[in-house]
């Protein structure tokens, strides 16, 4: 942790280059740094069909996850925190 507070500029950069920071507190893992490509993360939502585009002729508001295949909202959550 002491060297992750040090040092927080360099470890976010090497996160955004790709590879994953593990935080460790007394050497026991506690927290993990990943690079975020934000147009990646929403193409790939898309082609899992996690998500789909606005739509301005879509009929009124379906609760999700109503769609055979689908998680909804909880199914994305855990998507997102791996």
């Amino acid at each position: 942790m002491s060297a992750l507070r040090a040092e927080l500029k360099q470890w976010i950069e090497t996160a955004r280059e790709g590879q994953d920071v593990v935080i460790t507190e007394r050497g026991i893992p506690v927290a993990r740094l990943t690079g975020i490509d934000s147009a990646d993360l929403l193409a790939r939502l898309e082609r899992d069909g996690l998500l789909s585009p606005a739509s301005a002729a879509r009929e009124a508001a379906e609760p999700v996850g109503t769609e055979p295949g689908r998680q909804g909202v909880s199914g994305l959550v855990r998507r997102l925190r791996r």
